[in-house]
């Protein structure tokens, strides 16, 4: 039972099998160690990952600087212009076959986040490098509850061949926690709600989410004691504040409920994933942000679908699959339907953005306070590209860099100099990572 006037920033509200971690409270504020302000919240870094390349005469604005136009694809941030930096010129070049042969949606993924040229294998020895986030997890991951968070909406395996002698692993992973060692995405939001919010006693875990499932019963029900203490001790903003993030916790709750109880005779639907694209893709971003929100961790990834994927988008009128019109060689007709795909998915991500803008964090958001990096590990899907790669950064990261720009940069220009700049601007101390040779520069007015 908590009782504590000023609550650590650790504080969870905990049942049966469940410890639901808190977002930052008024409250939380003196359990701070030194001088204490709510600018003090810390930095997150998140990485959103769409498959088969961009349309990339309906990404690249016309224009540089601050005057810079919001192509087609873009147009669902309209909102948020001042709050993005487009990065133009960043390239992998370690994608490419440099005397491998073909494969190149397998590197794409593969080299995305690591900058490696991955080991053309479909056995176990499979190699590539460390990504981005893991070297961050590793610096950073002991504060939180979660060291990373990997995400997906397209379940697939680590073995066998996927790309043209290149393992599974490769084309279904962006991160790595080692040269060896992929992180595959979770896909399964029910999965990820319980991880979150589940027990860190295995012994009782289980049996909680069992009883849970039997008798229909929130999670919320289990922590309800601890929660009628805590309100006690709260003054009237942080007892709205809790109410509302409970309540979203319990919107999320019944979304994957909806999910697991959805009837698909002609579908093979794990429980608790939405029949729906856009719903899974909600569920998932949505899962992202509380688990920002309530500091659970602060490293994140999230493929929208597996490299090189088929998914059909019938929803906007495209039946086709995605990979397979991405080759479209030059068929107006093919073009303008992975247009659309391409836009379908970033309306998805800005509900994401919209809600990272709404949830309060400290003296600002969680968008002043989060890097957002979206993209592709591949330009054109029809040519299989590895330059000039689609490459859009939301959120003030706490200054890492100056938003509201477009940015061009010279061409062949290693995408990995803007994750080391982008280490750098969270401390964590890395020189190098994959083919970088250097710091990326107008990040910011600094630079």
């Amino acid at each position: 039972m908590i009782t504590r006037k000023h609550l650590p920033r650790r504080t969870f509200l905990r049942g049966l099998g469940t410890a639901i971690a808190l977002p930052m409270l008024d409250s939380m504020t003196p359990a701070f160690a030194g001088p204490v302000a709510a600018s003090q919240a810390p930095a997150r870094m998140a990485f959103v990952y769409v498959p088969n390349g961009i349309i990339m005469k309906d990404w690249t604005p016309l224009s540089e600087g601050a005057a810079f136009d919001l192509p087609r694809i873009l147009e669902p941030l309209k909102a948020f212009k001042q709050d993005i930096l487009l990065m133009s010129g960043l390239a992998h070049k370690n994608g490419r076959a440099l005397g491998d042969g073909p494969g190149d949606h397998a590197r794409a993924a593969a080299t995305y986040l690591t900058g490696v040229h991955p080991r053309k294998t479909a056995g176990a020895d499979i190699q590539c490098g460390i990504s981005v986030d893991q070297v961050a997890a590793k610096f950073v991951g002991s504060k939180t509850r979660f060291a990373s968070l990997e995400l997906g909406c397209e379940d697939g395996r680590l073995v066998g061949n996927c790309d043209s002698g290149y393992s599974c692993a490769y084309s279904n992973s962006i991160s790595w926690r080692g040269e060896s060692t992929p992180m595959p995405p979770e896909v399964n939001p029910k999965i990820v709600f319980e991880r979150l919010f589940g027990s860190s006693e295995d012994n009782v875990g289980p049996v909680a989410r069992a009883k849970r499932d039997k008798y229909r019963r929130s999670i919320l029900d289990f922590v309800n004691e601890d929660t009628q203490s805590l309100q006690k001790t709260l003054g009237p903003t942080d007892r709205r504040k809790l109410d509302e993030y409970l309540t979203g916790i319990r919107e999320i709750e019944k979304r994957i409920e909806s999910a697991s109880q959805a009837v698909t005779p002609d579908m093979d639907v794990p429980e608790g994933v939405p029949v729906e694209f856009a719903d899974h893709v909600k569920l998932m971003f949505d899962l992202m942000a509380v688990a920002f929100e309530t500091d659970s961790t602060r490293i994140a990834t999230f493929m929208l679908g597996r490299e090189g994927s088929n998914r059909t988008y019938r929803e906007i009128g495209v039946p086709d699959p995605h990979h397979g019109i991405s080759h479209h060689r030059g068929d107006e007709a093919l073009i303008e339907k992975l247009a659309l795909i391409n836009k379908y998915h970033m309306e998805q991500f800005a509900k994401f953005i919209e809600r990272l803008q709404a949830t309060k964090d400290g003296d600002g958001s969680l968008l002043d306070h989060t890097m957002v990096l979206y993209g592709s590990g591949i330009s054109d899907g029809n040519k299989h590209l590895h330059h000039d790669l689609p490459v859009l950064a939301v959120g003030k990261g706490k200054g890492a860099w100056k938003t509201g720009r477009h940015v061009k940069y010279t061409s062949e220009t290693p995408m990995t100099n803007l994750f080391v700049t982008m280490l750098d601007r969270v401390g964590v101390p890395a020189e190098k990572l994959g083919d970088s040779n250097g710091k990326l520069q107008e990040l910011t007015d600094l630079s």
